[in-house]
């Protein structure tokens, strides 16, 4: 394994330990943090991509997320093995982020096995209303601005380190303006692989995977990226 296929796995694993541990306390009962509310989820999630970055950055291009793979890959910056590898790693490091963020909340679990959409949520993302298109387009989207703004900042001068800075608030905006439909999950691995293990691990009273719904926060944000890089191309 290559530095940068190691730092896909450990960022990508940082990112979901941090993004759904805030999840986990503002919605898990009896921790400090509960019912502390949508703000500071998005704040959560734009912090930790914000410090999976700088910290995978290091070492590899700190994408984190298959859909910014694909995205590169399709521009021509990364190899089609390369997405393959990138692909591979950001979802076993998800897995282990959000085993990580289960183990350190097994008591509040417990308490909240009478809450299985709670739980669920604190791994992967799901509709506030189901709707298949709506939910689909609100992938699309949030992860088409996402790519759109994360290709444009590469047209500025910046200071070293300040475009990871500028991601982590298009993350937090998007949170805000965008994400409200859906959870904004805008990174396959990010939802596919906490589902994995939603299924996988011993939590009492869990629930269904939602499998039904999982495929939209997959496809959306490959279809996202995709088109923010043919609207790239024009510019």
């Amino acid at each position: 394994m290559g530095n940068d296929v190691f730092a896909e796995f450990l960022g990508t694993a940082l990112l979901v330990l941090l993004g759904n541990g805030v999840v986990a306390g503002v919605v898990l009962p009896k921790t400090k943090n509960n019912n502390a509310g949508w703000i500071v989820i998005t704040a959560g999630w734009a912090f930790a991509v914000m410090v999976a970055a700088y910290i995978s950055g290091n070492w590899g291009p700190a994408h984190l997320n298959p859909a910014v793979s694909l995205a590169f890959a399709v521009k021509g910056d990364i190899t089609w093995a390369t997405f393959v590898a990138y692909t591979v790693a950001q979802f076993l490091g998800a897995m282990l982020g959000t085993s990580l963020v289960w183990l350190m909340h097994k008591p509040h679990y417990e308490e909240a096995s009478n809450d299985p959409a709670g739980m669920l949520a604190t791994f992967a993302t799901g509709p506030a209303i189901r709707n298949t298109g709506a939910n689909l387009l609100s992938e699309i989207l949030g992860t088409f601005v996402l790519l759109l703004a994360i290709l444009s900042f590469g047209f500025y001068d910046m200071a070293n380190g300040l475009e990871t800075l500028c991601v982590a608030f298009t993350i937090w905006g998007l949170g805000l303006s965008l994400g409200g439909t859906t959870g904004y999950a805008l990174n396959p691995a990010r939802d596919l692989g906490p589902r994995l293990m939603h299924a996988i691990l011993p939590l009492k009273g869990k629930g269904d995977s939602d499998w039904g719904y999982a495929w939209i926060p997959v496809l959306g944000p490959f279809i996202g990226a995709v088109l923010a890089v043919i609207v790239y191309n024009m510019m």
